[in-house]
């Protein structure tokens, strides 16, 4: 469900403990794969497309803009959250949709 998080899952607060967990890893799902490296760019493909980006992180949210071969995704702040295997990013703050993504 959209904006609920598990009993299972801890919430990401800070940049570092974010940066620890996917600098140098490759987030997956079926089509997707990205990299979010430290400079603050995204990178990889969904669907075929590449994916680049830029990312903060501003008041415990991570903040993205996205284009995704050319279409452009507007700019979202995500709560994050880790259940120990897999990344969920929750859009509009913790209140949105959500997309969950295996750390390789």
């Amino acid at each position: 469900m959209a904006g609920q998080v598990s009993a299972s899952e801890i919430i990401i607060t800070n940049r570092s403990d974010f940066e620890n967990l996917v600098i140098e890893k490759k987030l997956k799902r079926f089509l997707i794969s990205l990299s979010v490296a430290s400079d603050g760019k995204i990178k990889g493909s969904a669907a075929g497309r590449n994916v680049t980006g830029d990312w903060d992180w501003i008041d415990g949210f991570f903040c993205r803009t996205l284009l995704w071969g050319k279409r452009e995704l507007k700019y979202n702040c995500q709560q994050v959250t880790f259940d120990g295997k897999r990344l969920r990013f929750i859009s509009d703050r913790g209140k949105g949709q959500s997309a969950s993504f295996a750390l390789r």
